[in-house]
């Protein structure tokens, strides 16, 4: 049932977004009662706490499978960008909400050590480039960061805006060129 009603809100979202959503909408459309949901779910914030859970284990088995195929620690990092990028755009319900990204974040007050799981993926990809390049390993928490920074925030540009400029093979150009840009200065 748990599994029904969170397949169900993701579905509604796809369709109408994540203003829409409500438990009443939920229950009338798995035609249950809205005491049925919420025998699963204390409330609609637990919903989408539970689908952004989701949203970071996908993304976790993407970036996992990039760390199988890509030793070199420069093709990692470029092939995590990319699955970021991807994910990003081929999921854009679950990276807004993952993200809080035009609505709130869900599971106010609750620790989501998953935020940080593509920043794990990539500091190691960096990590791995400073000690290959023999680089100044001084600054790599903020190199991180930085990266990762560029990457979200290129991301919203492209999702929050009214495109202004509607060409998407642009908007990945910009990110491969930064992503190469960051490399070469590591």
């Amino acid at each position: 049932m748990r599994t029904n009603i969170l397949s169900v809100a993701l579905q509604m979202v796809k369709d109408e977004g994540w203003q829409s959503l409500s438990i009443r909408k939920i229950a009338d459309a798995i035609e249950y009662s809205v005491p049925v949901i919420y025998d699963h779910f204390e409330n609609k914030e637990a919903i989408l706490f539970e689908l952004s859970m989701d949203g970071f284990r996908l993304l976790e088995r993407m970036l996992e499978k990039n760390k199988k195929k890509f030793p070199n620690p420069e093709q990692l990092l470029k092939a995590h960008a990319e699955a970021y990028w991807s994910f990003a755009f081929k999921n854009p319900e679950y990276y807004q909400l993952m993200y809080g990204l035009g609505m709130p974040c869900s599971g106010t007050g609750k620790v989501k050590p998953e935020f940080n799981c593509f920043r794990g993926y990539i500091g190691q990809a960096i990590e791995g480039i400073v000690k290959e390049k023999k680089s100044s390993d001084e600054e790599t928490c903020f190199k991180i960061y930085a990266f990762w920074s560029v990457l979200h925030g290129l991301i919203s540009i492209v999702m929050m805006r009214c495109s202004d400029i509607d060409d998407s093979t642009m908007n990945k150009k910009v990110m491969d060129d930064t992503v190469e840009a960051f490399i070469k200065n590591l």
